[in-house]
This record gives C-alpha cells, structure tokens and sequence, in this order.
C-alpha cells in the first residue's frame, strides 16, 4: 500500500480540558463503550496493520518529527483517522502509562471471534478462569500467540484481555489472536467440550506432568487466576490434570508462566 508522503494538516490540542480528553481518559478506565485505548507506537502500527479501526490518534508534538512517528501518520491518514498534535502536558492526562507515550490512540473493540475459536481439526484453546491482573493476562495471550494455541478465552472474573494493560502486555497479540470474554466459566467448560476438546486442569500438585501427557489431540487448559488458581468444582470437571514439575520448596507458578510451559510442550508434541 502507497502512504501519501506528506501527512495531512493536523488541528492542535493544548488545554487537559478539551473534551477528546476525557474520552481518553474513559477509555483508559474501560468506561468509552465500544473502544479500546492503544498505547504507543508499537502498539498502534500493531492494530492498523491487522487491519482494525483506528478511530482517533494523538501525538505528542516533541515526537511528531521522528521518522517512525512520521511512518505512523502516513499511515493513519490511509486509513482515514483523525489525529492531533498534543502537548506533553495534554499527553500526560491521556497517556495511562508513568511515563507518557509519544501517540496514544483510541479504536473499536475488536468483534467477537467465537466462530474462530476452536479452528482447525485439533483446536488448543487457553481458558483463563478469574486472572485478574491484566499484565498476567496480556501475557497468556502473547504465549498463546507465540505457541500454537488457536486462541484464549477470559472467563469468570478474568480482567478485560482488551484493557490497556492487557494489551501493552499481549504486546500486540491481542489484537491478532482470536478471544472471546465469558463470565460464565462453567458454561466455557461445556461449550469447549461440545467442540470435541478435552478438558485439561492445571493444579498446583497431584496431576500429570504436561511432558508425560498427549497434547496432540483437541484440547482446552484451563488456567486459574492469581492465588487460589482453579475451583474444586472446575477442577471436578476436567478430563485430566496437569502439574508442572517444581524444585522444592516452590509450590506454584505465574499464570502466564504455566500458560507459557503448557503451550509450547503441546507446539513441541506438535512439530
């Protein structure tokens, strides 16, 4: 695709006031219905090239003449999105991250992908029940991105895979994999069954060691949030459990860091 070589005209943002602000602002607190906020570049070039739509971008004006900035804008204007220059203090208000990023941007809310979820003849899905940390979160889903899972679910009390953090922690993978949100984590249970997945438990001790176990065959591994990880009652539920091997007196893993071991066992099984 052929970017017009000098961006267009830009209007200017100087007072915390203005109303795109706030909207900012909304969105970074998850309250801007249908929106999602990106945050910094990466990020950004991540969603135009994966063809989302990027509604609303600001940039701050001590970066609007760097060259990736410049590639960002030229890119922005193809895809017909309104941008701003701001000034650091106004990217300071709309900016959630400690230190301020050079283009913040707003866009849709990805669709729903659950005609995707389980693709292929042996579908790895990650159902994340009650991760409530949204960097954990986002990293199930870089992982997940990375291996060979065929996409994540957030279910029960799972924070939003399409939050700010989440996202920067996906690192981009959020806006590529397929996933799906569900409060209801009994009822992903049963749906992932219905699509011919066994249901895999991962527990702290007392299951099978992931590189002792067939993970060639359509599967669904339940991942429990931060602390108490899985309930009894979903862990009743499942086909088979799964322990990842510790050293003494380690007791238990990060969620991401389980999901991370899990995938690529099954994309080793797998090649």
């Amino acid at each position: 695709m052929l970017f017009d070589a000098v961006p267009r005209p830009v209007r200017r943002i100087t007072s915390r006031h203005n109303p795109q602000v706030a909207s900012y602002r909304a969105a970074a607190r998850g309250e801007l219905a249908g929106r999602i906020l990106l945050d910094g570049p990466h990020l950004l070039a991540d969603a135009l090239a994966a063809g989302h739509q990027v509604e609303h971008a600001a940039i701050v004006s001590t970066a609007a003449d760097r060259e990736e900035i410049q590639t960002l804008r030229s890119a922005l204007d193809a895809a017909d999105t309104e941008v701003v220059i701001v000034t650091p203090p106004v990217m300071a208000a709309i900016s959630p991250v400690r230190s301020s990023s050079a283009v913040v941007a707003l866009a849709a809310r990805p669709a729903p992908a659950a005609a995707r979820l389980y693709a292929g003849s042996a579908p790895f899905v990650l159902i994340a029940i009650d991760v409530q940390d949204p960097g954990n979160l986002g990293a199930i889903v870089r992982a997940a991105e990375a291996g060979c899972a065929t996409s994540v679910i957030a279910a029960g009390a799972c924070a939003d895979p399409f939050g700010w953090k989440a996202l920067r922690g996906s690192a981009g993978s959020a806006l590529r994999l397929p996933l799906a949100v569900a409060r209801d984590a009994d009822g992903v249970v049963r749906d992932a069954r219905q699509h011919g997945c066994r249901i895999v438990a991962t527990v702290p001790r007392g299951g099978r060691s992931p590189f002792e176990m067939n993970l060639r065959e359509p599967a669904a591994v339940l991942i429990g949030g931060e602390g108490p990880g899985l309930t009894p009652a979903l862990i009743a539920q499942a086909d088979e459990r799964l322990t990842i091997p510790m050293r003494a007196p380690v007791e238990s893993l990060n969620a991401a860091v389980t999901a991370a071991i899990v995938v690529y066992e099954a994309m080793r099984q797998r090649s």
